[in-house]
């Protein structure tokens, strides 16, 4: 088989966005995936095993589910990764990151870890932020490649886990934004009203969260809760009126009840009148 710039190892509607990006780039790519012909439009590009796609390029970059998915995939082709790089675009947990670098280790790769934070339509746009850990030297090699995916492209550091652990740490803010916007949809559609019309408000509100966040890091990193803009105590009292407009709505407020208690124990521990920003030390 004729050597190729990049194989892409998993064609959900990630790994195919990947790919895709990679073609539109200019570059020589090979994918394979465990069900054949997902792709149409890959098709031409696809080989059915694994160990011949490492072995058609220098660098594989994964995109399956998890990291144990990864492995379970990649093993058949241990031996053909010697002397190549394998960067893994997958979720999981820093502890999968290390387990997985010490297996590219272990077969002769050099490895870089990464996240993808973005949809699937958004790959190679030039907005698209991902980002990767592990071997500087590594990640300088490959760079202009890996810009073909997403022009924010950014080296977070040489612990391999870091792109897993920020993964997590910035992916724990998605689930309860959604609930939030689902359950105002819940309010305004039980109204009549469509879901469509709240959308342009929730954003300038995220806007404005975005806008909030560098002094609520401040307070963090500083450990100085005294000097809030918005009291825990002001938090803590929008309890009762959750409460008040679950029972008039008749929506379901009970995916609440957890940040309710923690906002509870944080003011019996006499931070009513701290920031925010203090719940962040009842969580570690």
């Amino acid at each position: 088989m004729h050597s190729t710039d990049v194989t892409v190892a998993g064609l959900g509607a990630m790994g195919a966005a990947l790919a895709q990006a990679l073609v539109d780039a200019g570059h020589s790519v090979t994918v394979w995936n465990r069900t054949p012909g997902r792709i149409p439009a890959l098709t031409s590009r696809e080989v059915p095993d694994i160990d011949r796609a490492v072995a058609a390029s220098p660098l594989t970059i994964t995109c399956l589910t998890t990291y144990d998915a990864t492995l379970t995939a990649l093993e058949p082709a241990a031996g053909a990764f010697t002397g190549r790089t394998l960067i893994t675009l997958n979720s999981g947990t820093p502890a999968g990151a290390r387990e997985m670098a010490a297996w590219a280790a272990e077969h002769g790769a050099d490895f870089l870890d990464g996240a993808v934070k973005n949809v699937p339509d958004a790959v190679g746009e030039p907005g698209t932020l991902l980002y990767y850990s592990g071997e500087k030297a590594v990640f300088d090699r490959h760079v202009e490649l890996l810009r073909a995916l997403g022009g924010d492209t950014v080296f977070l550091g040489t612990d391999v886990d870091l792109a897993a652990l920020y993964e997590s740490a910035v992916g724990g803010t998605l689930l309860p934004a959604l609930l939030g916007f689902f359950q105002g949809a819940a309010l305004v559609t039980a109204r009549g009203l469509p879901a469509a019309s709240l959308v342009p408000y929730t954003v300038k509100w995220l806007e404005m969260i975005g806008a909030v966040l560098p002094s609520l890091a401040e307070h963090i990193d500083t450990g100085d809760y005294s000097r809030p803009a918005s009291s825990l105590g002001l938090f803590y009292e929008g309890i009762a009126h959750d409460h008040e407009l679950a029972r008039e709505s008749g929506v379901d407020f009970s995916w609440n009840a957890p940040m309710h208690d923690l906002l509870t124990r944080a003011v019996e521990q006499g931070h009513r009148e701290d920031s925010i920003a203090v719940l962040t030390e009842l969580l570690r």
